[in-house]
């Protein structure tokens, strides 16, 4: 079931690895019409292109650079703008300082915009390395499983589109997890502190069943913008 929200939504969702952020920004985009944009995909998308800002960052990624945020900032304005995000947009990957997360307002305000609420999926950090450890994808559609909480109904294919070729991450191993987590940790510390500050800061557990952690998603997405 569909549902139209009264204004246009700007989420961020906030997690470490493993804590669901991309099944769960995949269900808020099938419920309410809502776009996710990943730094990664916006960037080749805007390379692909040729736009302006699209072509800086070729320049940069050709050498091995990382790109700037000011082309990040740009990029993300020019996919803004396009009509297919009129209901809304979920941030996947960006803002990930307090510094970007500044720069995002600033870019927001240029249109009348604000945050609508950034939500940080909490977990307990031991139980995400099991999660990161037994996850792997459909390498045809990239529906995601896991060894143990997500298996496919039918061994060896894939429950959305019928494959039988599965992928797992080099990275996704305990003791890789561990150096993300704690690398997430540090990084998403200033985060919090900024959108709580704004007011616009939301938590909910993520250590629940995946329906249970949508309908609490649900639910904030359609308070934070009645």
């Amino acid at each position: 079931m569909s549902e139209v929200l009264t204004t246009p939504a700007v989420l961020i969702l906030l997690g470490p690895p493993g804590a669901g952020k991309g099944t769960q920004a995949r269900m808020l985009e099938e419920r309410f019409g809502l776009i996710q944009l990943s730094t990664g995909d916006l960037l080749r998308a805007a390379v692909a292109e040729g736009s302006p800002a699209g072509l800086a960052a070729k320049a940069v990624m050709e050498t091995g650079g990382l790109v700037s945020d000011e082309i990040v900032l740009a990029i993300l304005k020019d996919r803004m703008a396009k009509p297919d995000v009129q209901a809304g947009v979920i941030l996947d990957g960006f803002p990930r300082t307090a510094g970007q997360a500044a720069a995002l307002d600033g870019l927001l305000a240029e249109s009348g915009q604000d945050v609508t609420a950034a939500i940080s999926l909490e977990v307990d950090d031991e139980a995400m390395i099991d999660r990161v450890a037994g996850r792997f994808t459909c390498a045809h559609c990239g529906e995601g499983y896991h060894d143990t909480h997500k298996k496919t109904a039918k061994a060896g294919t894939c429950d959305k589109c019928g494959g039988t070729e599965f992928k797992r991450r080099a990275d996704d191993n305990a003791e890789t997890a561990r150096e993300r987590l704690r690398a997430y940790h540090a990084e998403t510390a200033p985060l919090i502190a900024h959108y709580d500050k704004l007011g616009v800061l939301r938590t909910v557990d993520a250590m629940g069943s995946i329906a249970g952690v949508a309908k609490a998603l649900r639910t904030i997405v359609k308070s934070a913008t009645e």
